[in-house]
């Protein structure tokens, strides 16, 4: 018989939904600005994402850790098929489609939730001990990082695998690796960073990072700049705001939305997003770093890596200061994978830090309403 347990209430981190409840709302109300049919598909993603949420927080992960590996395999799995059987746009195959329905997914978003399990599930069944990994344990934890990161690197999309490896290697060196180890991939790095650059990108990757080292940035960013500039002290009012009415600013509604929040809102409206970023950021770290459970510590520090990394290379390409790649500003620009992989990924934190105590389990043969 399964009953609610009201006592999880009390473990439940209210303060990181309170915190993207106004992402949420603030990026509805800038969509349905600019298109407003995007703002009802987006608020039907936010639906589909809330009842994903809803149905992660309520199992029983640390009772079926043992399907981790099995989640990440067939991750894999999905990505060799797209080597073999996938859909191509664009020039690049990512995608696989689904029979019968007319709809393609795209298995790289969902490796990301995956490979964030596997390290939690490794690192919590073989915690570094004191100094960092060695070696050995540095290898076997690298080697489930670098397989994901080569094969959607060769899809290519070279910019959801650097994210992939940045927050692999991120929680690996969070959990401790030997100094001797570090210091050598960072000498390794580089010194093969020129020949990477040489032989192991693709020409339009080139292209953008020349782009961004001219001295004149491209159409794209030019426009992006001039919306922010125009933006003031406390933005303009909508019919005012040209470089979005007027479709001057590209990909107004993900890519460069960021641009589009300061033409409207001026520059306190883009400290006050900013600032809600930086408070999630900081306490998804104070939990994993006050918490000695390293399920929890590897997810939430996850987590915060991500949001850090979209929230800086997004931020960054609309004012010129990186590359121009397709990375979202975190729940906030439009598009349903991300949002619903954030929304896993912040459903299993809750799971883990709600439920880790062992007497939220009834005693007397019942189980609570995990």
């Amino acid at each position: 018989m399964w009953r609610f347990d009201k006592s999880i209430l009390s473990q439940f981190d209210f303060f990181s939904i309170i915190l993207i409840i106004p992402l949420i709302i603030i990026s509805n109300w800038l969509i349905g600005e600019a298109v407003p049919v995007l703002a009802e598909k987006q608020m039907a993603y936010v639906g589909v994402a809330f009842l994903a949420f809803i149905a992660v927080f309520f199992l029983p992960i640390r009772r079926m850790n043992w399907l981790i590996p099995f989640i990440y395999w067939g991750n894999i799995l999905l990505l060799l098929a797209v080597e073999f059987f996938g859909h191509s746009r664009l020039g690049a195959q990512r995608w696989i489609e689904i029979p019968f329905i007319n709809a393609t997914i795209q298995p790289s978003e969902f490796v990301k939730p995956a490979l964030i399990l596997m390290l939690a599930y490794l690192i919590g069944k073989n915690p570094p001990p004191i100094g960092g990994y060695r070696i050995k344990d540095f290898l076997k934890i690298s080697f489930y990082i670098l397989l994901p990161f080569i094969l959607i690197a060769k899809e290519p999309d070279l910019g959801t695998a650097l994210v992939l490896l940045l927050i692999g290697y991120g929680v690996l060196f969070f959990a401790g690796i030997y100094w001797k180890i570090v210091a050598t991939i960072v000498a390794s790095v580089l010194l093969i960073f020129p020949l990477v650059y040489k032989y192991g990108l693709y020409d339009y990757q080139k292209t953008r990072i020349e782009d961004f080292l001219s001295e004149k940035p491209s159409y794209h960013v030019q426009q992006s700049i001039i919306a922010i500039g125009s933006g003031g002290w406390t933005g303009k009012e909508k019919e005012d705001a040209t470089q979005t009415q007027m479709k001057f600013l590209p990909i107004a509604t993900s890519d460069f939305i960021f641009a589009f929040v300061v033409e409207r809102t001026g520059f306190l409206g883009a400290l006050g997003l900013i600032l809600i970023y930086v408070m999630l950021i900081l306490h998804l770290l104070s939990l994993a770093i006050f918490n000695k459970d390293y399920y929890i510590k590897v997810v939430t520090i996850s987590i915060s890596f991500m949001i850090f990394i979209y929230m800086g290379v997004n931020i960054s390409m609309t004012i010129g200061y990186a590359p121009v790649v397709g990375v979202p500003l975190p729940m906030f620009s439009y598009g349903g994978s991300s949002f619903l992989n954030f929304m896993i990924l912040f459903a299993i934190m809750q799971n883990l830090i709600t439920f880790r105590y062992k007497d939220l389990y009834d005693k007397s043969g019942t189980k609570s309403f995990l």
